[in-house]
């Protein structure tokens, strides 16, 4: 249990520490579409080799299919709704889309350390602590300078938000663990399926706007950093 809150602790702190760097650090944002599109790399890969593999292994492809397709037909409308309600440049547009990405991320990751040690979940872990961090910057930064929130206040919402998401990887952990395994298949695949269209929506494009031409070279050596986690995880 100790393991599980120290995984999801570090996980969703992450939120709180982007959002201390995005109100008092200063940082190039090049820099921070760099570590952007190493996260998308290192998250495309774990939902595959953390997610989808293994729901195939227990379950069906089948089931995958069904799965990763209505996940990301779920993510496609809340993100329709979420964009045409906050709008996308917006600090509450950027903390819905962080709640939005991160609670299928989460859920997934309490659902991957179901029966599993720390070091065998690392690549997913590791890759979603890694997108949190330039996320909550981002999105903190951005209620300081176009919306004028105290940064006490900020800190606050941040602060809740890591709340909610460690939240939902708790229930993936817990509440989910008694379900056969064609359900955790299933619900395994539903989340794969957010977290990649949330890639193609949120995560990749602002890496390239950000890095320009480092996008595409440190996304592929996010991809690599994961493959080596899951590698030492399983080996």
């Amino acid at each position: 249990m100790l393991m599980l809150l120290g995984v999801i602790g570090a996980v969703s702190g992450a939120l709180i520490v982007g959002a201390i760097w995005g109100l008092y650090g200063k940082f190039r944002a090049r820099t921070e579409g760099v570590i952007v599109a190493i996260a998308g790399g290192a998250l495309l890969l774990s939902i595959v080799l953390e997610l989808v593999q293994p729901a195939i292994e227990k379950s069906s492809m089948i089931t995958a299919v069904i799965g990763v397709l209505a996940g990301a037909a779920l993510f496609a409308v809340v993100d329709y709704l979420i964009d045409e309600k906050w709008g996308s440049q917006s600090g509450g547009g950027m903390l819905a889309a962080v709640t939005l990405d991160g609670i299928p991320e989460n859920l997934a990751l309490g659902v991957a350390l179901i029966g599993a040690g720390a070091t065998e979940a690392a690549a997913l872990a590791g890759s979603i602590l890694l997108s949190n961090l330039p996320e909550a910057a981002s999105g903190a930064r951005s209620m300081r300078e176009n919306q004028n929130f105290p940064r006490l206040r900020i800190l606050g919402i941040w602060s809740g938000t890591a709340v909610i998401l460690s939240a939902a990887a708790l229930f993936g952990n817990s509440f989910l663990a008694p379900l056969n395994s064609d359900m955790l298949a299933f619900i395994s695949c539903l989340a794969a399926g957010a977290v990649t269209a949330s890639l193609t929506t949120e995560v990749l494009p602002k890496a390239h706007e950000q890095a320009r031409h480092w996008a595409g070279f440190a996304t592929a050596i996010g991809l690599l950093l994961a493959l080596l986690l899951h590698s030492l995880g399983n080996g």
